[in-house]
């Protein structure tokens, strides 16, 4: 990689952590976490330390810190004195380390395409859907100046979901094998303008211990985003917008054919996800909230249906076995439920 290639510091701080940084190392062995799992310590691998209380990092912050005088910083900080170089090397060194692709700056980009012209140009929930919706912001997700790149199209996991190819590469999913990601299927968000602005992790299958199923990156609000808005809204107005909660059930009704579809990202919807919704529809328009068939489905149905129905027509589907989700659907019981309302 040149070393005059522009690097998005931001982006690069945004889509490492230390943690990865220190298992890159070899080292996170010799750290211990935190009860709370908030942070990490051990000795110091900039100064060769051998006191076990030395270096602290803080996994919430995304920083560390040195209390024998190698004073601390971000992860950039962390590899440019690792290795003895300057910041711009050290967020070179991070994109090929972790399979970032830089790119110029978000601001200077023409707006991002769809993942299959990305791709020819080289439901589950993503947190625990009995939490409460994280605190709106009013700061956008800042588009992401970069994109993961070799990710496996054709992982196992993501046949097992009854996911065809054509589908896989319009979502732009894959295996991430290096990288934020790894060990994960990566899936991109957009905003509505198409760009994206994060990734979220879907571990593949069912994890174990405390793994979560799920990963977002730090920072990333999602309760500002509508996953596949950017999609829906150049679907034809007339047709109904279907909510649902996961990626994987946004995915499968898409792969059916209702391409104006999105996704909450779990069973709530915030304030900046339901003007995203007024911004996008008219008097004519109408949704179908179609949301899980269990006790978090059935309190985000019974919150979100009468807000919305104070200012647009809205059907419920409601599933007829518990623990059914959209994604369980067929192409016919889905042309059944959407195409009579379309």
């Amino acid at each position: 990689m040149p070393k005059s290639k522009f690097v998005d510091f931001k982006a690069v701080k945004a889509a490492v952590s230390m943690e990865q940084v220190l298992q890159h190392y070899g080292l996170l062995d010799q750290f211990k976490r935190s009860a709370n799992g908030e942070s990490l310590s051990g000795p110091c691998p900039i100064h060769k330390g051998t006191n076990q209380t030395q270096f602290r990092v803080s996994l919430t912050k995304n920083c560390w810190n040195c209390f024998s005088g190698c004073e601390g910083g971000n992860v950039l900080d962390f590899v440019a004195k690792m290795e003895n170089v300057a910041l711009h090397a050290a967020a070179l060194k991070l994109c090929e380390w972790f399979n970032l692709s830089a790119e110029q700056p978000a601001g200077n980009r023409k707006t991002e395409r769809s993942p299959r012209e990305a791709q020819a140009s080289p439901a589950d929930k993503p947190a625990k859907r009995n939490e409460a919706p994280p605190a709106d912001d009013s700061t956008p997700n800042k588009p992401l100046g970069f994109r993961l790149e070799n990710l496996d199209l054709a992982h196992p996991y993501l046949i097992e979901r009854g996911l065809t190819k054509e589908t896989v590469v319009d979502f732009g999913l894959g295996y991430c094998s290096k990288g934020m990601m790894t060990g994960r299927i990566a899936i991109p968000i957009h905003n509505s303008e198409g760009k994206v602005v994060a990734y979220a992790g879907r571990w593949p299958g069912e994890p174990s211990g405390d793994t979560p199923k799920y990963k977002l990156p730090p920072g990333f609000r999602k309760s500002l985003e509508l996953f596949n808005l950017d999609r829906a809204i150049n679907e034809p107005a007339d047709h109904p917008i279907v909510i649902v909660e996961g990626f994987f059930d946004c995915i499968k009704l898409w792969q059916h054919g209702v391409k104006r579809v999105v996704a909450l990202m779990g069973s709530t919807l915030s304030p900046a996800q339901e003007e995203l919704l007024r911004k996008h529809t008219n008097a004519h328009s109408r949704v179908i909230v179609m949301l899980d068939e269990d006790d978090a489905g059935r309190a985000g149905r019974g919150n979100i249906v009468p807000r919305l129905a104070a200012w647009i027509f809205v059907k419920t589907h409601i599933f007829a076995e518990q623990d059914q989700q959209p994604e369980h659907l067929s192409a016919d019981e889905v042309r059944e439920i959407v195409g009579g309302a379309a």
